[in-house]
């Protein structure tokens, strides 16, 4: 087990702690937490390719990790009402056709190797954004509702390209090459 994997399992471990600060009121904890994972994300990663700790495992639960925060985040502010509903339903919706994706495409026998496209990364730029000035409103109680606003549209414009460009690479995929046949399809 390698210091960013330990690292990644905390931020992981952050994800209740975060559905508590949100749900009990307490948004400097919330944002705090936010701001850690960023930090501890960046960490993790220098860690990992300084000391040459890269790992499989790494691979899995760093992304996994970031997305846990991420989705609770906007699922959490969705149901507080501090983000429109229909956007954090947007947000979680496009991870899950992703990792659908991915799961259906190994059961099929046709693997699939994700690799993030420039819209993806816009996307979750964005997504960034706008949770961290959702989170730092009201610990600062700044003026900020023209910018989230301008965020809402950028991000819900980005996820659902995203999500199209996605799906299109799976598509392509999927559609490449004969499927694989089974043999009891060969005896009839």
């Amino acid at each position: 087990m390698t210091i960013p994997n330990f690292i990644s399992i905390a931020r992981l471990l952050a994800v209740p702690v975060l559905v508590w600060a949100l749900v009990d009121s307490r948004p400097g904890l919330a944002f705090l937490i936010f701001i850690l994972a960023g930090l501890s994300d960046a960490v993790d990663g220098a860690i990992a390719r300084r000391f040459n700790q890269q790992s499989a495992l790494g691979a899995y639960l760093d992304p996994i990790a970031d997305k846990a925060l991420l989705i609770t985040i906007f699922v959490g502010l969705g149901m507080l009402g501090e983000l429109p509903t229909w956007l954090a339903i947007a947000v979680v919706s496009r991870d899950l056709l992703i990792m659908a994706a991915v799961v259906l495409s190994f059961m099929m026998g046709r693997p699939i190797t994700v690799r993030p496209l420039l819209v993806s990364k816009l996307t979750t730029l964005a997504q960034l954004l706008l949770a961290g000035f959702a989170l730092a409103e009201p610990v600062f109680h700044l003026p900020l509702a023209p910018f989230i606003d301008v965020l809402i549209g950028l991000t819900a414009l980005l996820t659902a390209i995203s999500a199209t460009a996605y799906l299109l690479e799976w598509l392509r995929h999927m559609a490449s090459g004969e499927m694989p046949t089974h043999r009891e399809d060969e005896s009839r």
